[in-house]
């Protein structure tokens, strides 16, 4: 009798599984905390600032001109934190990272002291932005006293690039917190000494910065000691030609974004409602981006989990579910009783002002699921090496808001806030298509290239 052939043994390893929805939100959590409680302090210092002495005078102070020149100084290393999630993958690659860190952090940091104690803030804060004639001392003051910023940004999201790639997400959530609890008890110091609002919102942001760079260094320690100094060494090294290349295009792109900020907050100098719009977009542009803040933590959820195996099925399963989730959560504040509790009871705003605030948010519901689908491309491309296209479209959603702010000073019929929010809606619009034409287009298209071993 025959006997029936036996099917072949399979000896070699089982075929690894494919990422899952749990993993990646397993990944993305931490993150999206870390974020939230970021978000939160706009809102709770414009809360604070709202309740002492001359409330419009310094949140416009610090909304129109402190935390926007600030960010733009720091602006070209924001990204560090993407580009340490990309790169931070052998000893060298670090090394190398944390000598740009160092000579950036320092730099700009020059700068930002250069246009606090020179007549180039008179320059920038008058002839520039048109700030309110009444706003350019109290903002000076406190642009002085967030010195500290972008050195301690700089090397905060540098090392925390390192525990992403090494799987500590979770220590980037907690460092988060050290940053708010920080910030929240100098918030409360200010208020119950009676500082004024522009001492007190700028003093508890740079000691929260300042703390959660020091926690982020405390926790790398144990990383920079294992897992990254016995990791192997990368297959090209990275040398300071091919950082520049990755990078530049990078430190672009939170550039041009953050030039957003002060071009509104000029364009709103010269609209109706000049000082109700500018005390009031603190609180709606905090709103807007806490909102956002889980889709930009989505950034580098992406770029680290493109290197599992076939990850490209749960990670665009995860975006949609993202972006329908905060679309829905924005739209119930908005349009509830929620949003007039949120303006006029948690915030404190007058009567008016959270009138006008709640207008501006209505029009602003698009912008999370904006927020996450741009980071899902952006995080492509950078996974990549493609980093070019990001910054091209960053520049033409800044085109498209400068285009629609001039129009509407040139109208002057309608509040420098609604504009401001219509503004940032059209460009977004504008860098999320041009995201998706370069993930696609460019050569082999992206979505299905890497990641899927």
């Amino acid at each position: 009798m025959e006997r029936t052939p036996e099917p072949p043994s399979h000896t070699g390893p089982p075929d690894p599984a494919p990422l899952t929805l749990r993993e990646v939100f397993h990944t993305w959590w931490p993150l999206a905390a870390s974020w939230l409680m970021m978000a939160s302090e706009l809102p709770v210092l414009s809360a604070v600032v709202a309740r002492q002495a001359h409330p419009s005078i310094h949140l416009a102070a610090y909304g129109g001109v402190v935390f926007p020149i600030a960010l733009v100084v720091e602006a070209p290393i924001i990204m560090l934190l993407a580009a340490s999630t990309a790169l931070s993958r052998d000893w060298a690659s670090y090394v190398r990272l944390r000598r740009f860190m160092l000579t950036a952090g320092a730099g700009l940091t020059a700068v930002h002291l250069l246009v606090a104690l020179t007549p180039l803030y008179g320059w920038i804060v008058g002839s520039l932005m048109h700030a309110p004639e009444e706003i350019r001392a109290p903002a000076r003051l406190g642009l002085l006293i967030m010195t500290p910023w972008t050195g301690s940004i700089a090397y905060r999201r540098f090392q925390q690039g390192v525990l992403i790639r090494f799987d500590r997400s979770r220590l980037v959530g907690v460092g988060t917190a050290v940053r708010v609890t920080t910030n929240f008890s100098f918030l409360t110091l200010g208020y119950l000494l009676r500082f004024p609002g522009i001492v007190t919102a700028t003093t508890a942001v740079a000691a929260g910065v300042v703390a959660e760079a020091i926690f982020a260094g405390l926790c790398v320690r144990p990383v920079l000691a294992g897992p990254l100094r016995s990791a192997p060494a990368a297959g090209t090294p990275l040398t300071l030609g091919r950082l520049l290349h990755f990078y530049v295009p990078l430190a672009m792109t939170p550039l041009l974004s953050l030039f957003s900020l002060p071009i509104l907050s000029a364009g709103m100098g010269r609209m109706p409602l000049a000082l109700e719009s500018l005390a009031t977009w603190p609180v709606v542009n905090g709103l807007i981006f806490a909102f956002r803040s889980t889709g930009l933590a989505y950034n580098e959820v992406v770029i680290a989990l493109l290197d599992r195996v076939r990850p490209r099925a749960a990670l665009a399963r995860f975006t949609v579910l993202l972006a329908g989730t905060t679309s829905i959560l924005f739209l119930l504040l908005a349009y509830t009783p929620l949003g007039r509790f949120w303006m006029a009871g948690i915030s404190g705003l007058p009567p008016a002002l959270a009138d006008l605030g709640l207008r501006g948010l209505r029009l602003a519901f698009v912008l999370p699921a904006l927020g996450v689908v741009q980071n899902w491309f952006q995080g492509n491309l950078v996974h990549a090496h493609r980093t070019r296209g990001v910054s091209e479209a960053v520049g033409l959603a800044l085109i498209t808001l400068v285009l629609v702010t001039v129009a509407g000073v040139h109208l002057g019929s309608l509040p420098g806030l609604v504009i401001g929010v219509l503004a940032m809606i059209a460009g977004n619009l504008v860098q999320t298509v041009w995201l998706t034409v370069r993930t696609r287009g460019g050569g082999a298209p992206i979505l299905q290239a890497g990641g899927t071993r």
